[in-house]
């Protein structure tokens, strides 16, 4: 049985066929919830495990956010949030600036560290020796 949101992703694009549109709208979910609930997921968990490394590990939690990256660029509407400055210890991902207060605990940087060269298949492994 379908779950709920994938039914009603089915009949967006059967009346979109319906309608006859050349490319029917494609559902962006996994059955379960849209990706864009799933990166909302993503980044809320990911600024709660920052802020409980500043509240329970203190200085040395390596916290930090910044609105530019190394070479001065970002992008657009876009923060950068890290764990870790030095080369093989960062977990970074890229926020929308409208989670930018959410983030206050972090330290603020004028610019971020430079990147490591970090893949996500790195960050998955750096976020389990955390």
């Amino acid at each position: 049985m379908k779950k709920e949101h994938a039914k009603n992703c089915a009949s967006l694009n059967a009346i979109n066929i319906a309608a006859g549109h050349v490319i029917p709208k494609k559902c962006d979910c996994d059955g379960y919830h849209t990706f864009t609930e799933l990166y909302d997921h993503r980044f809320t968990l990911f600024i709660a495990l920052c802020k409980h490394r500043v509240m329970y590990e203190m200085d040395n939690s390596g916290v930090w956010r910044s609105k530019l990256h190394a070479d001065g660029t970002m992008y657009d509407d876009m923060f950068i949030m890290g764990i870790g400055k030095e080369p093989g210890s960062m977990v970074t991902y890229h926020l929308d600036m409208d989670r930018w207060e959410e983030t206050n605990f972090a330290e603020t940087l004028d610019k971020a560290p430079e990147w490591d060269g970090h893949t996500s298949a790195d960050v998955l492994e750096r976020l389990k020796l955390l």
